[in-house]
């Protein structure tokens, strides 16, 4: 039997970088790759089907004595995103008692939604899954939070004459703490380092040389994705140069703020201690 690590990989534009230059450069025969969304990604680290992905900020504090996160490496950003947006038909001061739509393929986006509107604004809503189409979110609601992808073509695509307002939640955290807003955690499960020792240091080693090559060959790699089809290849550069896919102490200071409100908020049974794989 052939030993293997399967590695969760998030179908979004955000993390193209990262997974190109880890195909390109490392030696993956050990790697079986899992695409997915977030959410789904979740479910399979936590269940054990996959061992390793890139990997939704709260699932790491839901299931923290789980995991270890690979260090220096983040899905981030430092102000404005891009890709976590909410449409709203009223300024989000006005939103309390709303429903809002929230796309089912999130999960810290939501979290650090519900956050913004109780310690930002002072306010609640009723927040809703649902498949993440901008219209039919819209539908009988006030405002619809959708990431990724969608987020990206949802705005590409908007009519301006439907009055919506536009708010990037990357910006709204900064605006409001400082800190940088940490998306997503590269996290393996314990049990699959035990058990896989050599293969987990091979992708730790991969994905962390991944980032540093990654940085300095944006156009080369948008040229090549199949996402400048519709972003354009310049599209993407920005996109990517607005992320930060580090891990510095700033970046652990936000994070760490975070998980403090979504304690405060009852999503997470306790505050997490962050471990290093």
């Amino acid at each position: 039997m052939i030993n293997k690590l399967k590695i969760g990989e998030i179908i979004y534009a955000n993390c193209t970088p990262l997974y190109t230059m880890l195909k390109k450069n490392s030696d993956c025969s050990g790697f079986e790759f899992v695409p997915g969304e977030p959410a789904k990604l979740n479910r399979l680290l936590a269940s054990g089907e996959i061992d390793v992905s890139s990997s939704s900020s709260i699932e790491y504090a839901r299931r923290w004595r789980e995991y270890l996160a690979v260090p220096g490496i983040s899905i981030s950003s430092r102000g404005r995103v891009g890709s976590i947006l909410l449409f709203s038909r009223r300024p989000i001061e006005e939103l309390s008692g709303a429903e809002i739509s929230v796309s089912s393929a999130s999960a810290t986006s939501v979290v650090l939604l519900k956050s913004l509107l109780k310690f930002r604004y002072g306010l609640q809503a009723k927040l809703i899954p649902e498949r993440p189409v901008l219209k039919d979110m819209l539908e009988g609601r006030q405002a619809a939070l959708i990431i990724g992808d969608e987020a990206l073509k949802e705005n590409l695509a908007l009519d301006l004459s439907q009055g919506l307002e536009i708010y990037d939640l990357g910006a709204l955290w900064l605006e409001f703490t400082g800190l940088p807003f940490v998306y997503a955690l590269w996290m393996m499960r314990e049990d699959s380092r035990e058990r896989e020792p050599s293969l987990a240091e091979r992708f730790k080693a991969g994905i962390i040389a991944a980032r540093e090559s990654a940085a300095t060959r944006y156009e080369e790699i948008a040229s090549n994705a199949p996402e400048s089809a519709w972003m354009g290849v310049g599209g993407l550069v920005d996109y990517w140069e607005t992320m930060s896919y580090d891990l510095t102490d700033e970046h652990i200071a936000g994070l760490m703020k975070f998980y403090g409100f979504a304690r405060e908020l009852g999503e997470v049974p306790e505050m997490p201690v962050l471990r290093f794989l």
